[in-house]
């Protein structure tokens, strides 16, 4: 193995040094303890971890995976497998005596490598725990588990409380290697996911760091659990309120209402519904929301200059503001770095988001500050938020009805969530399964729909309903094979004639 770990840029002393004794140490240690949950018994189950070495770049540092086909809970460190970056043995256990099996790497290889390529993994853990089995039984032909509105949502990257977190579901082979083509087709459709379940199988978990992986295997586990349990209770873990399962019921809009088309109505699962001029009127956004955000961007610079959140918000307009001076957009300003002071950054920064908001540009990174600026008036009541008086009724019938509910606005998921948090109708959050932002793309762009459409996981796009009152909104949606309303509220702006697309002036029509 000498020449093995030469031939990888690794001496034979680095390969028996304290990081990859330690690291084999631990891959043990993890086994055993989640042989007491039930992951890894009966030899199944695997993990895998890279040798953390501060001085090595994560995609080169050396690999530790645990064999196959042996009893998880009493392996020592010396029957750990040492692969190189690109998932070459580099060192093998010696054969232990009868009745032990000849050693042999994992069979879930292949699979661990394309977590830490694609997705570049510090840790990957497959478990067989029953919870991880028989939550892809629940639904035979469901290709995602679905759950919303759990705290431990919170322990997976990249959620919060009130997101829904989808997990692809892949279909189990003979053989575990047979797997990876269509675990990495997973990977590639699902960029959020952290996970992918294999029906009647188990899941494999990833994370950065092997800390993560089991912070999140465990928030897995607690979650593929409750929703076991609320189905058996007879209720949804997909919806807000965890109500009793239903079937999806057909939406259409009204008789009465403009329809060139006079087509026949498909069925709805889903309906996505845009926020200015669609649920809010125009004028809470022009006059309060965006007044709001620009008399109060330097206060709220100077009180939250040193946190992490308003450090990133600066990190994203300072990326923004040089791609508009490379255009040679009129109000853009360059921002200074930290080190020519915290005056001269706040200031520049001022000029560039009043000039913004003038603009009344859509850009990621301004919707980022102006969310975490309104999340302060809402905690402070100087902001409460207005919706039309049909929505708060109609939000709530859809819900019961079984339709799950969308929002799909310019502004940050953080401003979205704020302000149907706090309306002149109460919190509405618990009728939403969850919001898109321009994050998934600009709102004009048919690409932006076809992403929403595979997040959502339905079978054919025109089973969601898009309402917005923007003609050209409309059209990247009904593009991307959406049905697409137009919302006509005081204050919008006027369609083209001969425009083709329904309307309505109420929810109460749809």
């Amino acid at each position: 193995m000498a020449a093995a770990a030469a031939m990888t840029g690794f001496p034979q002393a680095y390969l028996e040094g304290k990081e990859v004794k330690e690291t084999s140490s631990l891959v043990t240690e993890l086994c055993r303890h989640f042989y007491t949950q039930g992951w890894v018994s009966g030899t199944g189950g695997s993990i895998t971890m890279k040798v953390h070495d501060a001085s090595i770049p994560k995609p080169d540092q050396l690999i530790v995976m645990s064999p196959s086909g042996v009893q998880k809970e009493r392996m020592q460190p010396e029957d750990m497998y040492i692969l190189s970056p690109n998932g070459s043995i580099i060192s093998a256990p010696s054969p232990k005596p009868y009745p032990n099996k000849p050693p042999k790497c994992t069979d879930c290889a292949p699979l661990f490598m394309k977590a830490y390529e694609m997705r570049n993994a510090g840790a990957v853990i497959h478990s067989h725990g029953m919870e991880s089995c028989l939550v892809t039984m629940l639904n035979p032909q469901a290709k995602e588990f679905r759950i919303t509105h759990m705290e431990m949502i919170k322990g997976i990257q990249g959620h919060g409380y009130y997101d829904e977190l989808v997990v692809p579901i892949i279909e189990n082979t003979a053989y575990e290697n047979e797997l990876t083509d269509s675990l990495t087709k997973a990977i590639e459709a699902y960029p959020k996911a952290t996970a992918v379940l294999v029906r009647n199988h188990g899941v494999y978990i990833w994370g950065d760091s092997w800390i993560r992986a089991k912070t999140q295997a465990e928030c897995y586990h607690y979650l593929f659990d409750a929703a076991i349990k609320l189905h058996q209770l007879g209720l949804d873990a997909a919806t807000p309120d965890h109500g009793p399962i239903r079937s999806p019921t057909k939406l259409s809009v009204k008789s009465g209402v403009k329809d060139s088309q006079n087509q026949t109505e498909p069925p709805r699962r889903c309906i996505v519904l845009d926020i200015e001029g669609t649920t809010t009127p125009i004028t809470f956004v022009t006059d309060v929301l965006f007044p709001y955000a620009r008399e109060n961007v330097g206060k709220h610079l100077h009180l939250t200059y040193d946190t992490a959140e308003t450090q990133e918000d600066i990190k994203l307009l300072r990326s923004q503001v040089e791609e508009d001076l490379r255009q040679g957009l009129a109000g853009a300003v360059p921002i200074p770095h930290a080190e020519e002071g915290k005056d001269k950054v706040i200031a520049a920064v001022v000029s560039n988001v009043e000039a913004m908001i003038k603009a009344d540009r859509k850009i990621t990174a301004l919707k980022e500050l102006q969310g975490h600026i309104w999340r302060t008036g809402f905690e402070c009541n100087e902001l409460k938020s207005v919706v039309f008086e049909d929505v708060a009724e109609a939000l709530e019938k859809w819900h019961s009805s079984g339709i799950k509910v969308y929002i799909y606005s310019s502004g940050s998921r953080l401003a979205q969530r704020l302000l149907f948090g706090n309306t002149n109708y109460g919190d509405l959050r618990k009728y939403l399964s969850g919001f898109f932002d321009t994050t998934i793309g600009n709102k004009k762009e048919s690409k932006s729909y076809k992403e929403i459409t595979e997040t959502l996981g339905v079978d054919d796009p025109s089973e969601i309903l898009f309402v917005t009152d923007v003609y050209q909104e409309a059209t990247a949606a009904k593009a991307a094979g959406l049905e697409a309303v137009i919302s006509i509220r005081p204050g919008n702006a006027s369609l083209p004639e001969n425009h083709g697309f329904k309307t309505v002036t109420s929810f109460s029509q749809i």
